[in-house]
């Protein structure tokens, strides 16, 4: 049950509609996840829905992942969940997730693909009736042509350090926008708390990511220097998106990132998927009980119910219009495994999974060459639920590639590590190894952003 003079918020992000696993579509598990995160907005009643980021997998998404995504928002008209916040993230379409943007708005679904010139355009207002709820400062991500200008001579240095302090400014400018119109609104609500949200699809600095999560290489070059003080303390919560492990940046717990719901690779099998609730004082306490401080919001996951700690001293000075903060996990909709051995053992971890269904990833590390291995195992799941998708035959690539990389495969490599490869086979040196990746980098970048225009 929801608290009486709350406001409840529910954030998530990197949906990745579209994508596939090695082929594999998933469009099963993108439906059975939005089909519980409606159920979760009902039994929750959910005031909120922040999508912060990566809502496709590709700025041209299928004809199933978009009858995906507007059959999930048709049904939230039906919901409790008053308003949905969705902005864009590096995977997305700027211009596919805008087209529609004028429609969505009458049904208070608030699209932010990418900046414009204007800051007023990111600042959305959350209104019940006259009443303003809160004040979204919705950023979505940001291209490196968005906020920064190059100039004749600049160094690899110089580039990352603009690219970030002009980040910072953008976060603080708008929150300075946010704060205005705030105080504006106390004037006629003024026994009314209303929170400012901020929202990003960016790499913090120290961020955790993990092996196949397909968080892209250029995007952590060119940001992976932003900080938790890039956010204004006057932002009272803000939802991250683009790293796939659930975390609290920097130890601070009104920063966050809510991960993806589903696991995008192998090497994200084992988390526990979550979305993360906020609930927001709506009203203003009385003086002797006050707000907690932000510091005194911990964070942990647990596997069947939401979780919070709260402690019971707060500092009356630093006060947050933060309730609680608890963490809501995700039902596994297709079990990943990947399992790592000789034949005899990998033999015996499939006859012990022949009953569940499982999408699996073999790594064959045994000292015995086996030509036929794909042909055996593919036998010997013959008949049950799980199905291989991916076998990695390590002692067949020590025949074929070079000693020093002997246990990797193209497969296995992005495309930035081959340009590493390619510098290390030329023997070129560290310091001009760092300003060929930041142009590398630069270039990719530049490619992505001629894709999204050609093909929207």
């Amino acid at each position: 049950m929801k608290p009486q003079h709350t406001l409840r918020l529910l954030h998530t992000s990197d949906w990745h509609l579209g994508a596939t696993l090695y082929g594999r579509k998933r469009d099963e598990e993108f439906s059975q996840f939005l089909d519980w995160l409606l159920n979760t907005i009902h039994q929750q009643q959910a005031d909120i829905l922040i999508i912060a980021g990566d809502i496709f997998d590709t700025v041209a998404p299928s004809n199933t992942a978009q009858a995906i995504y507007y059959r999930f928002l048709t049904q939230l008209q039906h919901s409790p969940c008053r308003h949905i916040i969705i902005v864009g993230g590096n995977h997305d379409s700027a211009s596919f997730l805008n087209a529609p943007k004028t429609l969505l708005a009458t049904l208070n679904i608030h699209v932010v693909g990418a900046i414009t010139h204007d800051l007023n355009d990111e600042l959305i207002v959350l209104r019940n009736g006259h009443t303003v709820e809160a004040i979204i400062c919705a950023v979505p991500y940001l291209r490196d042509k968005d906020i920064r200008t190059a100039t004749v001579g600049e160094s690899s240095e110089d580039k990352i350090n603009l690219l970030t302090r002009n980040i910072k400014q953008h976060y603080h400018d708008l929150a300075n926008l946010a704060l205005q119109k705030r105080e504006q609104f106390l004037l006629e609500q003024k026994e009314s708390i209303i929170p400012i949200i901020g929202t990003g699809h960016l790499f913090a600095a120290g961020g955790q990511t993990i092996e196949g999560d397909g968080v892209r290489d250029i995007y952590i070059g060119n940001l992976g220097g932003v900080s938790s003080e890039t956010f204004p303390s006057s932002l009272d919560y803000v939802a991250l998106g683009h790293l796939h492990i659930p975390q609290i940046v920097n130890k601070n717990p009104i920063i966050r990132y809510s991960g993806s719901p589903i696991p995008m690779g192998f090497g994200e099998a084992t988390q526990q998927k979550i979305i993360i609730q906020i609930d927001f004082h709506t009203k203003a306490s009385k003086p002797d009980t006050p707000l907690a401080h932000p510091m005194s919001l911990h964070h942990s996951v647990h596997e069947h119910q939401p979780s919070l700690i709260l402690d019971d001293v707060a500092t009356p000075e630093l006060t947050s219009p933060i309730q609680s903060i608890s963490t809501l996990p995700i039902p596994c909709f297709q079990a990943l495994r990947r399992l790592k051995g000789n034949l005899a053992e990998i033999t015996q971890q499939i006859n012990d999974l022949k009953n569940e269904k499982i999408w699996l990833e073999i790594d064959y590390n045994g000292e015995e060459i086996i030509s036929d291995l794909r042909e055996q195992l593919s036998r010997l799941v013959e008949g049950s639920h799980l199905e291989i998708l991916r076998i990695k035959n390590n002692r067949l690539v020590e025949q074929t590639l070079s000693p020093t990389h002997h246990q990797e495969t193209l497969d296995d490599l992005t495309p930035l590590q081959v340009f590493e490869r390619c510098l290390e086979a030329h023997h070129v040196t560290h310091e001009q190894c760092e300003e060929l990746i930041h142009a590398y980098q630069e270039i990719m970048q530049s490619l992505v952003t001629e894709q999204h225009q050609s093909q929207n």
